[in-house]
């Protein structure tokens, strides 16, 4: 049994990552900083060591020097995003944004794992073909449609390539799993995949984030700093939500595609890079060149190979396949074995629309598994607007002031959907609202208001302040 140290401060993030690797069968300790974690375990036994960016006491990046020959896996938030590109320069083998997704987590841990195994079994003729089957898409993504074998036919054969990508589909569809797996499929899989969300980055911040900055290029600059692109030399750049893109970096990402090589803000110097990129949207890139919200030149250069990830709702005979494992992980992550669905949840789930896609249903399994009191999950507490009329809250599960928002008596028809109120809501109030005021309003957090934006594909006005 491969084993695995988690270093964590947090004790809620510690022990749902310690449950999560514990099911899916790794033998796992934990600490909470660096200092703990080197006096009380001989680092030198782990296969994998899972850290926190920042601890108290030591940074995570110490158990690189403290603990040679052992892979370390950085976690870090968008927050610090140039501190984990800061981390793979010092060794770390890679890094994970939170919050994480499981499944993104578990793929990470399987393919440090396997490849450190074919270096130390020195398999060098097989290494290739090890990391092909720890990419495959079928391992990382679910899908017995017909459209997605399609499109696991599709990853498969442009993987091994250098052809740039173009990933396509609704948000919650699985576009950075596709990614991934493009990635590791790749010649390039020893080496990084940096993953970027454009629409994450405030747009003063998107160009020194993705090409870096000289000392003293703008205010705040107080030392040079290595971009994203540059971090991911010789692997893949992921760029999630390119239509978010400003102009300006839209004409540095084009150079870097024609030329391959990139320009540090402030610098007079360029220097060439050797990355393979692969870019996602939900929106109509070819629609924003007729506009000139996109740059005409720029799309065709990242749309050599397509691949559209079909919605949940074109995926019927997934749906319950979905489900089902989604069930089976929450249930184990939450200490309810023997969980399942009740025949009319699954008339349900199959009826929905299901415009959030597998994120929305992997949301509402772990939604009905934390309210379940006994082993069967019932309609109830799915809480699906299964025929896309009306709708509820269920009560203590609004974030803020645990109250719904009160709708005018115009927009309560039947025919409102939560998530169509959202969009109404919001595109009606943001020109006149901080992103503040507006999560106050919904009774979310900001965090979740910026989620259902990017899920409902609704941007942020470039005006805002906040």
């Amino acid at each position: 049994m491969r084993r695995i140290l988690i270093v964590e401060d947090e004790e809620i993030i510690r022990s749902a990552l310690r449950k999560l690797l514990q099911h899916a069968g790794y033998d796992v300790s934990d600490a909470g900083a660096v200092d703990a974690a080197e006096r009380q375990f001989d680092l030198q036994q782990f296969d994998l060591i899972i850290s926190d960016l920042r601890l108290p006491g030591a940074p995570g990046t110490e158990l690189i020097s403290r603990a040679p020959g052992t892979p370390v896996l950085i976690m870090t938030s968008y927050a610090s995003l140039r501190s984990a590109v800061d981390s793979m320069k010092l060794g770390a083998v890679e890094y994970i944004a939170k919050p994480f997704d499981h499944d993104e987590m578990l793929a990470a841990v399987e393919t440090i794992l396997t490849r450190n195994m074919v270096q130390d079994d020195n398999l060098t003729a097989d290494s290739s073909q090890a990391a092909d089957q720890s990419g495959d898409p079928a391992r990382i993504m679910f899908g017995q449609c017909d459209a997605m074998q399609q499109v696991f036919t599709l990853i498969r054969k442009v993987a091994p390539t250098e052809t740039t990508v173009l990933v396509q589909g609704e948000s919650g569809t699985g576009k950075e799993l596709a990614a991934r797996a493009l990635h590791l499929m790749s010649p390039r899989a020893r080496n990084p995949l940096i993953s970027v969300n454009c629409a994450a980055i405030p747009e003063s911040l998107i160009e020194s984030e993705l090409f870096g900055h000289e000392k003293g290029s703008f205010t705040g600059a107080v030392s040079a700093r290595t971009g994203l692109i540059e971090a991911a030399d010789g692997g893949s750049l992921f760029l999630d939500e390119i239509g978010e893109l400003p102009a300006e970096a839209q004409a540095r990402l084009l150079r870097v595609l024609q030329e391959g090589e990139i320009r540090k803000v402030g610098s007079t110097q360029s220097r060439k890079v050797n990355v393979r990129m692969i870019a996602a949207t939900h929106r109509n890139l070819k629609a924003m060149t007729r506009t000139g919200e996109f740059r005409e030149d720029l799309y065709y250069r990242l749309n050599v190979m397509q691949i559209r990830i079909p919605p949940l709702r074109e995926r019927d005979t997934d749906i319950l396949g979905l489900a089902r494992r989604f069930l089976e992980r929450q249930s184990k992550n939450m200490g309810k074995p023997g969980l399942k669905l009740s025949p009319e949840s699954m008339q349900a789930l199959k009826r929905h629309r299901w415009p959030g896609n597998v994120r929305e249903l992997e949301n509402a399994i772990e939604r009905a598994t934390i309210l379940a009191d006994d082993d069967v999950i019932s309609p109830g507490l799915l809480d699906l607007d299964s025929n896309g009329g009306d709708f509820s809250i269920p009560e203590g599960l609004v974030e803020g002031g645990n109250q719904p928002t009160q709708m005018h008596d115009n927009e309560t028809g039947s025919d409102l959907s939560l998530e169509d109120y959202f969009q109404h809501f919001v595109l009606e109030n943001q020109d006149r609202m901080s992103e503040t005021e507006l999560a106050q309003k919904l009774g979310i957090s900001r965090k979740s208001l910026w989620e259902r934006r990017q899920r409902l594909g609704i941007p942020r006005k470039k005006s805002s302040g906040t």
